[in-house]
């Protein structure tokens, strides 16, 4: 599996942004994909989910401003951001993985595929 991250930028605190990242290869209607981000000097930390094709799941800080969303057609999951804050700058990473547990999706060492990143920077 192959993964593309694609949509980050600078953008003022309170605007939006939506990231896209493209899966090709083998690719199983039930995977799960997501993204993580990293900020600078920080741990890689989880976002947001699609557990096997269908359950979607958040991290509590962004949870009412982000939105996840797949396209089994293209192939492709996007991160809506809204109301954007300062915290939110970070390297955003798309992963995937066909046979993780629900318990397991918060980490990062859990998925087996990974996209390049792309970077986000929030602006006060």
């Amino acid at each position: 599996v192959q993964l593309q991250a694609s949509g980050g930028g600078l953008v003022r605190a309170g605007g939006s942004l939506r990231l896209s990242c493209a899966a090709s290869g083998s690719t199983p209607s039930r995977r799960t994909i997501g993204w993580f981000r990293q900020a600078p000097g920080k741990e890689r930390e989880f976002v947001a989910v699609i557990f096997r094709g269908s359950g979607t799941y958040y991290a509590d800080s962004v949870k009412g401003r982000f939105t996840i969303s797949g396209d089994s057609a293209k192939n492709t999951v996007d991160l809506q951001m809204n109301s954007l804050r300062p915290e939110d700058t970070a390297i955003y990473y798309c992963a995937a993985d066909s046979s993780i547990i629900l318990s397991s999706i918060w980490q990062s060492r859990s998925y087996k595929y990974w996209g390049q990143g792309t970077e986000v920077t929030v602006s006060s």
